[in-house]
């Protein structure tokens, strides 16, 4: 069915309601509009569904949430069918997303599977706790993360609180694929719902537990108290979910001076203050950063609306407040995390630090001051999540701490998705840890510098948005592959890793190596000099991602070489630098 039969399908379909018919009356002279929300079904990936609000096939609303629940519901049932099974589902504070996932609930149990739904908004990796608490088959998290205030979202989770990996997520994106009438998807009223069992609010039973085991987290509870006097830390949740839970812990860890930005407080799905709601931008700290200089703040820290990726800024050696990267954040964490726990003797004989393809190199020398593994995963926290399990279930490392570039981190085995409200409470014991050294957070890093070395990593996003823009992505991406670059910045390329292949071939040697992880559509290259460089469409977003990473031999001479090779990536890629 073309475009504008599936439009005119819904514009005179009674099963959609009467809103949904006059949106879409209301663009019948817009060709290219019908054709963006028609084209093509709005795709549940390997994560779920992501995309703008709004009516058509190829937009987040209640029918394409009902239709990927649906799928769900029966994958579900297929894997374990003789089990009573049970969902729990979470929402950020975005537009819509108490709809959709009461939408969600009511599919679920229209489909005879039980629905513990949060009343009012929770982080995501809340979400991720209460699947394991609650002993759930599966679980939902309404977000759309950081992304622009038009999108919303849907994640699935697997019993284990993790977000699905492979080869399950091909099994559940076939399950939705099979729905194709609307008319298919199941649902009842929530008074019906709740009289026959099949749905109940969660709410303080879940939150308290939840931060009674954040609590277990901490390294040095004691340190806590003692400079949770003189700690200052200015504190913004980007109008989401991190507000009620980063103050409470923080409070209740003994954090006495934490200045809440004001204006970004209450939760809202316009994000009138920032627009982009990304803790990865510099522009979200403006109104922080106001404050800490009133106040002669320690930390700035800004959590994404569903509270899973934390950005930081501290006080450079002049005194001026720097914002760190998620590599900068993630290598701090590693060190404070180890280090902390060799200092109490906790440090397992087999510790295992987990890190994504395009995360920084240098928690490797860190890992291995402390005689621990690191092993490198896919982009996308669920590949971190599924290396806990695979840990747990052969008990051949123990889990410490495991980051990726973009903001997240996990500490502990609590949950299976990265988690900003945990991070935010470390990254405040960490400063104080510091502090009570007579250092900032900063020198700590210029520490870790001088100690492991000089390492700069970078990435460059390129939005191309809408059917075209898929179009050029997917046209980058195999231009890569059929005319493989040999060099960047005079580096010759020795490893050109695809990993859409099982297997890897050093260009200058010709030795072969495994590819054992799922496969991607990523292309990796490494230098002669060992700098690195890595390229992938988003798989939530209109993007495509250029990473890199080098290492100098000062802090100057990295950031000259960063900014190099990031020159011949672009040149090479027919993009801005």
């Amino acid at each position: 069915m073309g475009f504008m039969q599936q439009y005119e399908s819904w514009l005179n379909n009674p099963l959609f309601d009467e809103e949904t018919r006059n949106e879409l009356a209301a663009i019948k002279d817009n060709e290219k509009e019908i054709e963006e929300r028609f084209y093509k079904d709005l795709e549940f990936g390997t994560g779920g569904l992501r995309g703008i609000m709004g009516a058509g096939t190829n937009r987040m609303n209640i029918y394409t949430v009902g239709r990927a629940t649906q799928g769900l519901a029966n994958f579900l049932k297929a894997e374990k069918p003789q089990k009573a099974l049970q969902v729990v589902i979470a929402y950020d504070s975005r537009n819509n997303s108490p709809l959709f996932a009461k939408r969600a609930g009511l599919v679920m149990a229209a489909n005879g599977i039980k629905a513990y739904v949060f009343s009012s908004l929770r982080p995501t990796p809340e979400l991720s706790f209460a699947v394991r608490r609650l002993g759930c088959d599966a679980g939902i998290v309404v977000t759309a993360s950081h992304n622009p205030p038009e999108y919303n979202g849907y994640k699935v989770y697997g019993d284990d609180g993790g977000q699905v990996p492979y080869p399950k997520d091909g099994q559940i994106i076939e399950k939705v694929n099979e729905i194709t009438d609307f008319a298919a998807i199941k649902t009842m009223s929530e008074a019906e719902a709740k009289a026959a069992g099949l749905y109940e609010e969660i709410d303080e039973a879940i939150d308290d537990a939840y931060i009674e085991t954040l609590k277990g987290i901490s390294l040095n509870p004691a340190l806590a108290k003692e400079m949770g006097k003189e700690l200052k830390l200015v504190y913004t949740p980007l109008h989401g979910t991190g507000n009620v839970p980063v103050r409470r812990i923080l409070a209740e860890m003994g954090y006495e001076h934490v200045f809440v930005v004001p204006q970004q407080e209450a939760p809202d799905g316009n994000f009138t203050t920032v627009g982009y709601p990304n803790p990865e931008d510099p522009n979200v700290f403006a109104l922080g950063l106001a404050i800490a200089k009133k106040e002669n703040a320690d930390v700035i820290v800004a959590t994404d609306p569903d509270a899973d990726r934390v950005g930081v800024m501290v006080k450079d050696e002049t005194g001026e407040y720097v914002v760190l990267t998620g590599n900068m954040t993630g290598a701090l964490l590693a060190e404070y995390v180890l280090s902390q726990r060799k200092a109490a003797g906790k440090l397992p004989e087999h510790g295992a630090l987990v890190k994504t393809i395009v995360s920084t190199d240098m928690v490797r020398p860190i890992a291995e001051a402390y005689g621990v593994t690191v092993f490198d995963v896919l982009t996308g926290f669920k590949y971190i999540g599924e290396k806990i399990k695979q840990f747990e279930q052969t008990g051949a490392y123990t889990y410490l701490f495991g980051f990726e570039e973009s903001y997240g981190s996990l500490a502990g085995t609590y949950a299976r998705d990265k988690d900003a409200v945990g991070a935010t409470m470390l990254i405040a014991e960490m400063t104080a840890y510091y502090k009570k050294q007579g250092m900032t957070l900063y020198q700590g890093l210029l520490h870790l510098y001088e100690t492991y070395g000089y390492y700069q990593e970078g990435v460059k996003s390129v939005t191309l948005k809408g059917m075209e823009g898929a179009q050029k992505i997917q046209a980058m991406m195999e231009d890569l592959r059929q005319n493989p670059p040999t060099s960047f910045a005079g580096q010759d390329v020795v490893w050109c890793r695809d990993y859409t292949k099982k297997e890897f071939q050093n260009l200058q040697t010709g030795q072969k190596e495994e590819n054992l992880l799922p496969p991607s559509n990523v292309l990796r290259y490494t230098l002669s000099n060992g700098d690195w460089v890595c390229v992938r469409p988003s798989g939530t977003e209109p993007k495509i991602k250029i990473y890199y990473g080098v290492k100098g031999t000062s802090l100057a001479e990295a950031k000259a070489l960063s900014q190099t090779l990031e020159q011949a990536v672009c040149a090479r890629m027919g993009v801005e630098a």
